[in-house]
């Protein structure tokens, strides 16, 4: 395998955009989950996604085809079963709990580079994560670290799959376009979409009103709303994890993922500005090291990167 070129300034900017585009789509989820499931949700996105990305790479001529199908087919069912499990925990545990869980994912892609690929890994770049994971914790309280159960591996588990996904980025898919692994991604979604809401309708089970449905819901008529923030879901989602997709292509999976810690302070601000939320000083304290985190990785790179520079 060709080995490919490390870009991690370029990343960052990447995986910024990103963060500030998916914090803000991701602030009108409680607005979709009071209308429909979570289920319709997955399915009715992707089919948005698949046909604008369809009609962006005809108009373009992007290459979608995959170049290794097997690369792209595992990659997506990797991120789709981390989805999968991560949602399916917010049925019963804390949500704080939830995403402390998902956000061990850098922890992950340090120890699986290391020891699976053979990746040197520095001290900064160790010193980074354990920074940035604490921040996530202050950010999201002390509820995160309680309620420990077996229930509460799911999140965590669904943080390793998160990790292992995006590690197949750069290790398997290197090659292929940023459409293709869009293609890819909201494929596998629109697959669990539709088997979610086909074993609800076979099935179906007594559904809590509102957004305490979101995960049991199966198949409703939802309301404009429910249609108008999911193409902007879509149309957002597209863009972002583009971003995001191409962040892991041009750098070490183990710094793009500490760099993506910065989705947090975005979604903060975001809710901020939406919804009026505000922080405790503790939250703040964890922003700032999450931003310290990210800089770490990213200045560190910089000074790596500026002698090859001048040769």
């Amino acid at each position: 395998m060709t080995a490919t070129k490390d870009r991690t300034l370029a990343a960052a900017g990447f995986i910024s955009v990103y963060a500030f585009i998916i914090g803000f789509t991701d602030n009108y989820v409680r607005v979709i989950a009071e209308n429909a499931g979570l289920w319709q949700f997955h399915l009715t996105r992707s089919i948005v996604a698949l046909s604008v990305l369809g009609l962006v790479a005809m108009l373009f001529r992007r290459r979608v085809r995959p170049v290794n199908l097997r690369a792209v087919v595992a990659r997506s069912a990797i991120h789709g079963l981390a989805m999968v499990l991560y949602f399916g925990a917010l049925a019963f545990l804390p949500v704080a709990l939830v995403a402390a869980g998902l956000f061990t994912a850098p922890i992950f892609v340090l120890l699986i580079s290391r020891f699976a690929y053979g990746h040197a890994i520095g001290p900064v770049r160790i010193f980074a994560v354990a920074i940035g994971f604490l921040g996530v914790i202050l950010v999201l309280g002390p509820e995160a670290m309680s309620g420990a159960s077996i229930a509460a591996l799911l999140p965590v588990i669904a943080g390793a799959m998160y990790a292992m996904g995006n590690i197949a980025t750069r290790e398997w898919c290197p090659e292929e376009s940023a459409e293709t692994l869009l293609a890819g991604f909201f494929t596998a979604l629109l697959l669990i979409g539709l088997i979610g809401m086909t074993i609800l309708t076979l099935h179906p089970i007594a559904v809590p009103a509102g957004a305490d449905g979101f995960l049991q819901r199966g198949p409703v008529w939802p309301n404009g709303a429910f249609y108008f923030w999911t193409v902007v879901q879509a149309v957002g989602s597209l863009l972002g994890v583009g971003m995001m997709i191409r962040a892991y292509q041009i750098t070490d999976a183990s710094r793009a993922s500490v760099l993506e810690y910065i989705i947090l302070p975005a979604s903060a601000f975001w809710s901020y500005l939406i919804w009026g939320q505000t922080l405790q000083p503790m939250a703040v304290l964890g922003m700032g090291l999450i931003v310290a985190a990210g800089s770490m990785i990213a200045l560190r790179a910089r000074a790596q990167e500026a002698p090859l520079a001048a040769n």
